[in-house]
């Protein structure tokens, strides 16, 4: 088992033919002038170590250097032995909250934006862990897969936005619910959802979508995004504030962090509630927290273990291209001895 890692080095192999050709033009330029100089016997006497024999093995042992360079330049890789290689890690599923109450500036720049640099950052500090994404306001859908891609993951995450799912509220309840499918191994218990919210006008009863993740061994750590003192909710035109949500009887409603909810979700399914204020501490503590937890094997792999082998070539290419130069053109007393022409004495 082989592979070649610069392929397109192997066009300067066109080198040597072209090299050839131009060894049989001078031959045959040579020839004609050696005719135009003298006959052929009487220039076999005033020249008579010259050698056509070492001319050709001149030009053999050039071609063979240049062939064994070019294919150093290709850089030859030969598969030594297979290879296993295991990956362990959580499955992480991040519930996002993308209801209008999440565009609150009371945390800055608002409470979604806020929300999206805490998972990325999340994100960035796993290791081989899988991660998939949910989004709900009054109803919950699925955004990501569960995927080891963390590119993709971040380029999901980047798209939430509140114009995603056009019913409003925050259930919660749902989006745990939905977030469970998302494990295909009933057997696992390392799984975590990851619940980012300012956790305010949640609809139905969550006790028993909660009650049933800690019966299936997930876990859910709950971020809360906001404060308890709270803040309008801006209606934008263009990008600009036009006003601020209002209820049914013109006044502005004021949005806040339920932090109790958060901290009941949590415990019930032996997680933690994290303040998200600050984003360096609360990305530290779900590290920290997911870093402890067991790892299962979800992926397996067996890779060839390729070694260049350019170096053999490069010495080799070297050596015959040193030879060449040392080797002379004219007759040594052991060709002589050979005859290889039948020349007549």
């Amino acid at each position: 088992m082989f592979i070649l890692e610069e392929k397109y080095y192997l066009w300067y192999l066109l080198l040597i033919p072209v090299l050839i050709i131009l060894f049989i033009l001078v031959l045959v330029w040579r020839k004609k002038m050696r005719d135009k100089f003298a006959e052929k016997n009487l220039f076999a006497q005033l020249s008579p170590n010259t050698s056509t024999f070492k001319s050709v093995l001149k030009l053999i042992i050039v071609s063979l250097g240049l062939g064994c360079l070019v294919i150093a330049l290709v850089n030859p890789k030969f598969g030594t032995k297979l290879e296993t290689v295991k990956r362990e890690g959580v499955d992480v599923v991040f519930a996002v909250d993308v209801s209008k109450s999440m565009l609150a500036e009371d945390i800055a720049p608002n409470r979604l934006e806020k929300s999206k640099q805490l998972v990325s950052q999340i994100i960035n500090n796993l290791g081989s862990d899988r991660v998939g994404i949910v989004a709900y306001a009054g109803s919950a859908f699925p955004q990501l897969p569960i995927t080891t891609d963390y590119s993709a993951a971040r380029m999901f995450l980047q798209a939430l936005n509140t114009d995603m799912v056009s019913s409003q509220g925050t259930a919660i309840n749902e989006a745990i619910e939905l977030a469970q499918t998302y494990f295909n191994d009933a057997a696992q218990t390392n799984r975590v959802v990851v619940l980012v919210s300012d956790g305010e006008d949640h609809e139905g009863d969550m006790d028993d979508v909660v009650r049933e993740a800690a019966r299936n061994g997930i876990r859910i750590i709950s971020i809360g995004v906001g404060t308890a003192g709270g803040g309008p909710i801006p209606e934008r035109s263009n990008g600009v504030v036009q006003r601020y949500k209002r209820d049914n009887d013109g006044n502005t409603v004021i949005t806040r962090l339920d932090e109790a909810t958060l901290e009941e979700i949590a415990s019930s399914t032996d997680g933690i509630y994290i303040d998200g204020s600050v984003t360096q501490q609360a990305v530290s503590q779900v590290t920290e927290y997911l870093q402890r937890m067991d790892k299962a094997e979800f992926e397996s792999k067996q890779i060839a273990d390729f070694k260049d082998q350019f170096q053999w070539f490069l010495g080799i290419g070297l050596v015959l291209l040193l030879l060449d130069i040392l080797l002379l053109e004219r007759k040594t007393e052991w060709l002589k001895k050979l005859n290889l022409f039948n020349d007549q004495r």
